[in-house]
């Protein structure tokens, strides 16, 4: 590929070298036919059973590839009961045809659409929400406008285009004026094979973390179950597992009630943990090197807080609270704390462990194991909004293996953990470079 000076001439940033020719350009409505559309409800749908399927505009949303293949994705049926005799066979799908979501709350998904690649000999319909366009197919190779109105150019223009102010919505009218620069098939045709390559090679990866965390469940369930046993370097079996309340293995420390607004990820002398943090980004074993964790504000006042309050390494931290059941009483284990300091805040419980009781690493597994976090959740009061006390804590039963098992146990798990990490780094640059020519492809 070759960068291009596009001031001169009608194409983008980077091209293959063998094309020289301008782009077209063209106002959508002018090169495309809409064609009518359903209003089917989901009540009207199901995954069950059907003679025709029906493109519903939350799935365009949420789940579906920008290239669709019918035969790659669960879509659901309309409702046999339901009468599709005066609908036009014109109005069914076809191969080629790009289908938008013409409403969402959110300005970044009004507008949203698929291009169909593959039908699979089945039967499809556009339904609630969302706009049919039919392209001329003279102009276009068949999945290239999957990717073109995926571009930053299109999608500002949709963007502007839409109305509304809590719901955002977009009419055939005015995503007609949209202004599509595109080059001729044979270039159309080697951008889309590059793209869909790379798309590919996303997809794939997605499944392989998704895999390696199904291995990694399926492993701690084991694990703590006691189902999957260690052996020593003899290979015999390790000493049976103690039980043991919560209470006599730790102690708990008071943390602090700071709000996000006393909060940075600028500059201070102290680090913190918000509660909010370990529900959504904080991995089970916390290595302050490698997480963003904000600071406090230098101009709080911190100096009457015990250095007992300020985190150890070794120690839990839990979130109590969550309007969600399975996030409430989540927790992270602090494994390396690089020489910072580090309290633990809003909406958090402390807990220091004894000391030579646990192996660095092993609470982490531990208290996100099945059968911890199920006493959790059982301890867990409230209605709207759940939480879990010190107290409440107190009263788990915790199984304790002998420390050269919890080694092995964590050995395992982490390593598992390490071969995630490196899979969501290639993830990372295999989508950084989609969009970098995602941006520079496109006119």
């Amino acid at each position: 590929m070759t960068e291009k000076n596009k001031s001169i001439r009608n194409f983008p940033n980077l091209r293959f070298p063998e094309f020289e020719e301008e782009w077209k350009t063209f106002k959508l409505g002018n090169i495309m036919d809409f064609k009518v559309t359903n209003s089917f409800s989901r009540e009207n749908l199901n995954y069950e059973k059907g003679e025709v399927k029906n493109i519903h505009y939350g799935d365009i949303h949420t789940k579906f590839q920008t290239l669709f293949d019918l035969q790659k994705e669960a879509v659901p049926y309309i409702n046999e009961e339901i009468s599709l005799n005066r609908i036009s066979d014109d109005f069914y799908c076809q191969e080629g045809d790009v289908i938008f979501a013409d409403a969402s709350e959110d300005l970044n998904d009004v507008g949203k659409s698929i291009e169909i690649v593959n039908l699979n000999n089945e039967k499809l319909l556009s339904g609630l929400h969302t706009l049919l366009a039919r392209p001329n197919k003279k102009y276009f190779h068949k999945g290239f406008n999957g990717y073109l109105l995926k571009s930053k150019n299109v999608r500002n223009q949709i963007k502007k285009e839409a109305q509304g102010s809590k719901v955002l919505s977009i009419n055939v009218g005015r995503i007609s004026n949209v202004e599509l620069s595109f080059p001729c098939l044979i270039e159309q045709e080697r951008i889309t094979t590059l793209l869909s390559l790379l798309s590919q090679r996303i997809q794939t990866q997605n499944k392989i973390i998704k895999e390696l965390n199904v291995i990694k469940t399926t492993a701690t369930k084991k694990i703590f179950s006691r189902e999957l046993l260690f052996k020593d370097s003899y290979g015999k079996s390790f000493v049976d597992w103690e039980e043991k309340k919560m209470k006599s293995l730790f102690s708990f420390k008071t943390t602090n009630s700071l709000s996000r607004e006393y909060l940075n990820y600028q500059k201070g002398n102290v680090k913190n943990i918000h509660y909010g943090d370990i529900h959504t980004k904080f991995k089970t074993l916390l290595n302050i090197e490698n997480e963003i964790v904000p600071f406090i504000n230098c101009s709080v006042n911190i100096s009457k807080i015990d250095k007992e309050c300020y985190c150890n390494i070794g120690d839990v931290i839990f979130a109590d609270a969550s309007e969600d059941l399975n996030d409430v009483g989540k927790s992270i284990e602090i494994v390396n704390l690089n020489n910072q300091k580090l309290l633990a805040g809003l909406h958090t419980i402390l807990a220091r462990p004894a000391n030579n009781i646990f192996s660095s690493g092993f609470c982490g597994y531990l208290f996100n194991s099945k059968w911890v976090r199920t006493q959790i959740q059982k301890e867990s009061q409230g209605s709207k909004v759940l939480s879990i006390s010190a107290n409440r804590l107190s009263n788990i039963s915790l199984y304790i293996p002998c420390l050269e098992e919890q080694n092995k146990i964590v050995n395992f798990l982490s390593s598992i953990d390490k071969k995630i990490d490196i899979e969501h780094l290639l993830l990372q640059k295999l989508e950084e470079q989609k969009k970098f020519l995602m941006q520079n492809m496109f006119k």
